[in-house]
């Protein structure tokens, strides 16, 4: 369902800390009524304050409706524009704890403000101009990061490198589409000629060029976004003991009995600096049970899913069928063959099945003793990094996957000016390709983007934020 864009004209709070134990927890009020309805519950220590901007005051937070004392707190003001919304904004630092969140939470809703959507103090930080939509994206990969790289990668979002390199593709696509408009109309001065001859070159060493590098840089999201890393392999034949191993904790549990792991085991893992989202999961095999047929089931769904692939194999036992099916269904997929048990005699020899095995690069390893599981880790690694991604921390802009659609979508339509400019083709269908793709770099920024986009990105955001 397609919420409707909420209004920036109410005051809106929430809790803007996770819910726990902890020293403090902080609702956030913004909005026009944000400075009143703080006076109405906040009963300061010393002397009523003018409540100045961005000062701290001392004093407890009241009930209005009893007088009771809920809390001793720190409360902030910001005055508007210089505030994360460009809006007044209040801050409440309390003590922290679900239930005392929430009442403060529930008396600044009985005075007129109402609960935030998520997401919603960073979208009307976006709506009121003070961040574009990469920067607003970049809020989320900030929180989302599961590197150190990652963190670096996003406070350059944050700092607007993709608007940067955004906007100075606009300016130099307008430029060009002025020249073509001018060619339009004044078609007695020859300048439709020059146009063909030079718009054309303009198009693709100062807009095509430059998109095609944006694009590539794309696999260096991974130090943001991780990597879906999903174990596979037949019943016993060591998966849950490799998780374990390369996280070195008893996450999974790990028996002799076949089928012991039911359903899909998550944690995260980062193996030189790129983070790894990494998934046990059943073995696969012809089911005993509804149980397992449905872990099963959960297997090969999240093995479609993957971005990497260990494909496990008892080395100790000959292959058979569950394993070629495994390894015939991954011959396509980004995947590495993981031969465990190499502390136990081998089993599986020279076969028939030697090309099918050949079109992986196979590590062995031993789960049960840690030997080659830094083999692993580096050819983990060497996998990932094939696809063009930076080993180091790049200054260049890094897209995610709305930008680089849209990137990809403007390029079409900048390669179709080229042909279109080469050929004899109308200029108003040149003016027309350039124009699409100023759209599509727009949608970038947010400058073009329709309000369905702009709900799903902040719909992201948790709430507070």
């Amino acid at each position: 369902m397609i919420r409707l864009m909420p209004s920036t004209e109410d005051t809106i709070a929430a809790i803007a800390t996770p819910i726990g134990q902890a020293g403090i927890g902080i609702v956030r009020i913004s909005g026009p009524e944000s400075l009143e309805i703080a006076k109405t519950v906040f009963k300061p220590k010393t002397i009523q304050p003018l409540f100045k901007s961005h000062r701290l005051y001392m004093g407890y937070i009241c009930d209005p409706s009893s007088g009771d004392i809920i809390d001793e707190v720190l409360l902030s003001f910001m005055a508007a524009p210089n505030s994360y919304t460009r809006e007044d904004v209040v801050e409440v630092n309390s003590h922290s704890g679900y239930a005392l969140l929430s009442k403060i939470l529930a008396i600044l809703m009985s005075l007129g403000a109402r609960m935030a959507r998520p997401g919603e103090f960073t979208q009307r930080a976006f709506l009121n101009g003070r961040i574009d939509l990469t920067q607003a994206e970049a809020v989320v990969d900030l929180m989302n990061a599961r590197s150190e790289r990652g963190l670096v990668l996003a406070a350059q979002q944050i700092r607007g490198a993709i608007k940067k390199d955004t906007e100075a593709l606009r300016k130099k696509a307008i430029h060009i589409l002025a020249h073509a408009e001018a060619a339009i109309d004044f078609p007695e001065d020859d300048i439709e000629h020059i146009f063909r001859d030079q718009g054309a070159k303009s198009i693709e060493e100062d807009l095509l060029q430059p998109i095609a590098i944006l694009i590539k840089s794309h696999a260096n999201r991974i130090w943001v976004d991780g990597i879906n890393t999903v174990i596979v392999g037949r019943v016993n034949s060591g998966k849950s003991s490799l998780l374990n191993r390369l996280l070195d904790e008893p996450r999974a549990i790990v028996t002799d009995i076949p089928g012991t792991t039911r359903d899909v085991i998550e944690s995260t893992l980062n193996i030189s600096g790129i983070p790894l989202r990494i998934m046990d999961t059943a073995g696969l095999r012809k089911a005993k049970d509804e149980v397992e047929r449905l872990g099963i089931h959960l297997t090969r769904q999240k093995t479609a899913e993957a971005d990497l692939l260990l494909i496990v194999i008892d080395r100790s036992r000959p292959l058979n069928p569950d394993d070629l099916d495994i390894l015939t269904q991954c011959r396509n997929r980004k995947a590495l063959v993981v031969m465990n048990k190499i502390d136990l005699p081998s089993a599986t020899g020279h076969t028939e099945n030697d090309d099918l095995l050949n079109r992986f690069q196979t590590v062995e390893i031993s789960a049960l003793t840690g030997e080659g599981i830094d083999r692993l880790k580096k050819a983990i690694k060497d996998c990932i990094l094939e696809d063009g991604a930076l080993e180091v921390t790049t200054s260049h802009a890094i897209p995610n996957l709305r930008h680089r659609e849209a990137l990809k979508a403007a390029r079409e339509c900048f390669e179709n000016a080229v042909i279109n400019a080469q050929t004899s083709a109308p200029m108003e269908i040149v003016a027309f390709e350039l124009r699409s793709g100023l759209e599509h770099l727009g949608e970038i920024t947010g400058q073009t983007t329709d309000d369905e986009v702009l709900d799903s990105i902040f719909s992201q955001f948790c709430l507070g934020k």
